[in-house]
């Protein structure tokens, strides 16, 4: 395969991963996708377009508008830009509606930056309700209702900008904050709850009392309200039963005739249904499989975003220990992250992977000195998740050797072989591949043997 087919079918590839994210909401991974994919091949005409319907889809017109002319100018002819161009152009009043909001999301900027926020949001409810798709606006509108503790508010507008993109770094941070605030909010309510429990207040004049209540009080509270409950059953039993109860019943047995008749009707439209509809089952069958997919994808991105934030905010305090950040940066997908999450994730571990790798391996190497091999593999296992080939491979030897005297020859090997594979010329290679040599030497010597007795056997 020459290159320039290599660099075709690698377009292509961003490209259909694009198309996956795009019909799973995830537009700024699909956005990644397909500007890949056009480093690859910009002449990728399928690409360009769909990176245009994406930017539309987001509320950017301007720059689906700048993609679509990218694409007609490499082919002019027979290209569907050209429809989209002449639909957004067509809709004259639609487009200055879309510019006027665009002026309106920039004034509201400059609102928030002087410390406006009341006519930032004045304005930004103005650029929703013409442009509701327009994902910037929705997450501006969020955060400024985050700085004025509107915490209601921001929440629905986050989500909006969530339902509109999936997986947009700046979205899933201003989540990410709200959930703190709620759970930080939520703690504040109990500890009030439990406070006001054990007090009562009334006023005297313009005074307002605050006193603790007795053991005696809340006896008899407790006893007026079970009679009270009681009462209130015994009424309202005496009321069901001469009153409503027959007027119910038959009303009940009309219905109950009406409905006969109705499901008869029903079942008959129904049963012919359900034969057309098993045949449209299994082909949306194949397809569901890969949405599933894809939003498994999505899913997985949001849940190792979320771990990095909190984590970083630990990170940053200092008030958690380098192996319960361990524990939670390994359940995390790192190719899922977008940018922002990246680069957290890539400063954290910088600096927290080396040294809990230092300190696995002398844990590691004091359990397989006492014979201790599972809290040995346990360590090892956790070093070759941060850094496969840490110390020249040394890790990668000792955890095989751990697996070997634990009784598990097959991960063992499976270890050696790596090692000889993929750390030729290192010490710990040169040791796994001594450790296969004597392994199959042991077989080989044992074949023979085995031999010599069936002979003997069959002499006798």
């Amino acid at each position: 395969m020459d290159y320039a087919t290599k660099l075709v079918y690698q377009s292509n590839y961003w490209y259909n991963d694009g198309l996956k994210k795009a019909n799973i909401r995830d537009l700024s991974g699909a956005i990644i996708s397909l500007k890949r994919s056009l480093q690859y091949n910009r002449a990728n005409i399928a690409a360009r377009n769909l990176l245009g319907l994406v930017y539309y889809g987001r509320g950017d017109v301007a720059e689906a508008l700048v993609e679509w002319i990218l694409s007609k100018n490499f082919q002019s002819h027979d290209n569907i830009a050209n429809y989209y161009i002449q639909k957004t152009r067509e809709n004259s009043t639609e487009l200055s509606a879309i510019n006027q909001a665009i002026k309106k999301y920039n004034q509201a900027l400059g609102y928030a930056r002087q410390n406006g926020e009341d006519l930032a949001i004045i304005q930004l409810k103005k650029v929703v309700d013409v442009h509701p798709s327009f994902v910037k606006a929705y997450q501006l509108l969020a955060l400024l209702y985050l700085h004025t503790e509107h915490y209601t508010e921001a929440r629905q507008a986050i989500r909006t900008a969530h339902k509109l993109d999936k997986t947009d770094d700046i979205t899933l941070r201003y989540m990410h904050e709200l959930n703190q605030i709620r759970k930080a909010r939520t703690v504040k309510i109990k500890e009030k709850e439990k406070k006001d429990q054990h007090t009562v207040t009334y006023s005297i004049g313009n005074e307002t009392i605050i006193q603790p209540v007795s053991a005696s009080y809340k006896d008899n509270a407790g006893l007026h309200t079970v009679v009270n409950i009681a009462i209130g059953v015994l009424v309202g039993v005496a009321v069901m039963w001469f009153l409503i109860l027959p007027a119910v019943t038959k009303s009940r047995q009309d219905k109950t005739n009406e409905q006969v008749v109705e499901f008869s009707d029903q079942i008959a439209a129904q049963e012919a249904q359900i034969t057309a509809l098993k045949t449209e089952l299994e082909t949306y069958r194949a397809s569901s499989e890969e949405s599933q997919n894809a939003q498994a994808t999505a899913e997985s991105t949001q849940n190792s975003y979320e771990i990095v934030m909190n984590i970083s905010q630990h990170y940053r305090a200092g008030d958690m220990s380098d192996s319960a950040m361990l524990e939670e940066l390994l359940k995390v997908t790192p190719d899922s992250l977008g940018t922002v999450g990246r680069e957290t994730f890539d400063e954290i571990t910088e600096e927290l992977y080396p040294r809990m790798c230092d300190k696995l391996y002398d844990a590691a190497k004091e359990s397989y000195d006492v014979a201790n091999y599972p809290a040995a593999i346990t360590n090892l296992e956790q070093i070759s998740q941060m850094d496969e080939g840490y110390n020249d491979g040394a890790a990668l030897l000792l955890l095989g050797q751990s697996y070997e005297k634990n009784g598990e020859q097959d991960k063992a090997n499976m270890q050696y072989q790596k090692l000889v594979e993929s750390y030729a010329g290192t010490d710990a290679a040169a040791e796994a591949q001594a450790a296969l040599d004597a392994q199959n030497s042991a077989e080989t010597q044992e074949q023979p043997e085995d031999g010599s007795d069936t002979q003997e056997n069959t002499d006798e």
